[in-house]
């Protein structure tokens, strides 16, 4: 299944001389740089920010520190962040794996978004003893919508809280998940959850006879030129000094949290995501993608060119406006994506993005807004989950990082769009 080839030559980026030419304020930008370097100096780890404008680059700064910590115990020596860092990109692994896999795949007539999971995992269906039935008549686009039915967050990796769905076997996790009791009716609201995503990186892999990161690294990274974009990269010639770190004690929280093989080791380079990492040997559907933000830049400029970058043609407009169309039952939903539908959405977009901006965060501290009303592209990687936990015992989730502005996205993204001259 290669990509389809281009007659045209869609635009590819180059470098602005100053941001004034696409119509951005150099001093307004310094005041965004401002932004994080504060917070920088106040502890936050670090950042890379790249902004793409009219097919050019404006932006690409590094911030802070890539790594600051051995597990608890602060470096002598912190490693620099710099603007080649590659980061973890939990969530939005989602988009730019799987989304992009399925918009090319629907753009070719391999797949159909209202078939059934059935139709591709026939042991994928209601039991008779499920409370909620309704995995029979699943389909792609409800999955797509996160309106499926599935919890949030089942730890398959945790037996302590899987339970009889516990494993750490990536060949009997599509299994576990068929077996997941679904929380709600189908279709009755919208609750974001790996595991829609696990699942559609499961078909992906069904329709092109290749596993994810096989699928995705040769048919969409490599021929569009990106050299950083990748699952397992510590497996495939990268160092642990090529990337930011995350979580300082492994997946324990501190040391608050254990199950079986849990890394202890302050992560670097490794998927931070414990269900992707334990659970699906570093490649999975909802998280392990890890990139750099000039990677990045292209595959939103794909998005901005309407599926295509330079001879590459990857899937078609309107592919790209059936998955950015808002779900009926809520507007900051598109298929995966999601969109600026409503002020709730402005701790992702900030305050000034249109609304049809699309874009996706990623729990470890990332961030991708693509606003095809402005021609724009924000890419804002940080590694805020570096950082000691708050309290562990009140909330393990909640890191140091996660308090600065910086790590909350909403005050950068409107800094970016302040920046943009009226």
């Amino acid at each position: 299944m290669k990509q389809i080839k281009h007659s045209d030559n869609f635009p590819v980026l180059s470098k602005v001389k100053r941001p004034e030419e696409v119509g951005f304020s150099s001093d307004k930008l310094k005041q965004v740089d401002e932004l994080i370097q504060q917070d920088v100096n106040n502890g936050f780890p670090g950042a890379v920010l790249m902004i793409i404008k009219d097919g050019k680059i404006v932006k690409n700064t590094a911030y802070g520190y890539s790594k600051k910590y051995d597990g608890l115990s602060p470096l002598k020596h912190p490693q620099k962040m710099k603007t080649n860092t590659m980061f973890d990109l939990a969530s939005n692994t989602k988009m730019y794996a799987v989304n992009f896999a399925l918009q090319h795949l629907v753009s070719i007539g391999k797949i159909d978004l209202n078939s059934t999971v059935q139709s591709y995992f026939p042991n994928f269906k209601d039991k008779s003893t499920d409370m909620i039935k309704g995995k029979d008549t699943l389909r792609l686009i409800d999955i797509l919508h996160h309106t499926a039915g599935f919890p949030a967050d089942p730890q398959y990796h945790n037996p302590t809280v899987a339970g009889s769905l516990y494993t750490q076997d990536r060949n009997k996790t599509f299994e576990k998940i068929a077996e997941t009791p679904l929380e709600y009716v189908p279709g009755t609201k919208n609750i974001y959850s790996d595991v829609d995503y696990m699942i559609l990186g499961f078909i992906i892999e069904k329709v092109t006879g290749k596993r994810l990161d096989d699928y995705v690294e040769n048919t969409i990274y490599k021929p569009l030129g990106l050299k950083h974009t990748m699952f397992n990269p510590l497996q495939k010639g990268f160092k642990m000094k090529d990337f930011a770190a995350t979580e300082l004690m492994g997946n324990s929280r501190d040391g608050i949290i254990s199950f079986p093989n849990i890394r202890t080791y302050t992560i670097q380079g490794e998927v931070h995501d414990e269900k992707a990492y334990y659970s699906m040997g570093g490649v999975s559907g909802h998280a392990g993608l890890f990139s750099t933000t000039s990677d990045l830049a292209v595959l939103l400029q794909v998005m901005l060119n309407g599926g295509g970058y330079g001879k590459v043609k990857l899937f078609d407009h309107k592919t790209i406006d059936q998955f950015s169309a808002p779900s009926e039952l809520n507007p900051t939903y598109g298929l995966g994506w999601r969109r600026n539908g409503s002020p709730s959405m402005s701790s992702t977009f900030g305050l000034y993005a249109s609304p049809n901006a699309i874009g996706h965060t990623g729990w470890v501290g990332t961030l991708t807004i693509i606003d095809p009303d402005n021609n724009l592209g924000i890419v804002l990687l940080t590694n805020k989950k570096h950082s000691p936990v708050i309290d562990p015992l009140i909330n393990p989730n909640k890191f140091k990082g996660d308090d600065f502005a910086t790590g909350q996205y909403k005050a950068v993204a409107t800094a970016v769009y302040e920046a943009l001259i009226k």
